[in-house]
């Protein structure tokens, strides 16, 4: 199993060589997929989609020089054959998952099928997630709208065993201060990550490494 949960992309060296240790090799020889369904159901959706791709908005992610980009839109996968897409999902050296709304992302990962392959698939690729794309895979997550979505449906997978608050600090999320951030994790079973733009989460194979230039703290309650 080999993650990079970011809070914001690859946001500093340090994530910079975090990532290609993981790959095995520079992100210049490696392939990528991103999957933007999360960010559809968040205000202005498809224009932060534009600019996560170009690279006008936020830190880099798929604009890092990736050897080559494709996008996996996980609402399309259902209507699709599998011998279509799970081939092109298996080959790539890096999955791409931004951010938005975690119970959007987290029913049409299952929805789509996708979360079935994770097993078997982060033994052979690289999940780097930015905010909510990397909140899904823990414990914890949000939602930033009421969805025509099952009122059971799931805000994280749960694959890890803590969970992840990003953006700490951030001027974007004043509700996001280290002191709201604590009175949220004494309310989760689990230990808490709170990490801002500058920080991320490196786990492999069950061990977890914190990569930062910046601002973070470990809540265990």
């Amino acid at each position: 199993m080999k993650l990079l949960l970011t809070a914001a992309g690859i946001s500093n060296a340090s994530i910079h060589r975090a990532l290609v240790d993981l790959l095995g090799k520079p992100v210049s020889e490696a392939s990528a997929l991103f999957v933007p369904t999360a960010i559809y159901a968040i205000p202005n959706g498809s224009n932060i989609i534009r600019g996560v791709i170009t690279g006008s908005l936020g830190d880099p992610f798929c604009d890092l020089g990736w050897k080559s980009l494709g996008l996996l839109e996980l609402t399309a996968l259902p209507s699709i054959k599998r011998e279509l897409w799970v081939p092109m999902l298996q080959e790539t050296d890096a999955l791409l998952v931004g951010g938005g709304d975690c119970q959007y992302l987290c029913y049409w990962m299952k929805r789509s099928g996708l979360t079935d392959l994770l097993p078997t698939l982060l033994n052979k690729i690289v999940y780097v997630g930015l905010s909510a794309g990397s909140m899904i895979m823990t414990r914890y997550g949000t939602t930033y709208n009421n969805h025509t979505l099952p009122a059971e449906s799931d805000k994280s997978l749960g694959l890890l065993d803590f969970a992840l608050h990003p953006h700490l600090d951030h001027e974007w999320f004043p509700e996001n201060s280290l002191a709201n951030l604590e009175k949220l994790a004494a309310t989760i079973p689990v230990p808490s990550y709170m990490i801002d733009d500058q920080t991320a989460m490196k786990v492999t194979d069950g061990t977890i490494e914190v990569i930062s230039e910046g601002n973070w703290k470990l809540f265990t309650p």
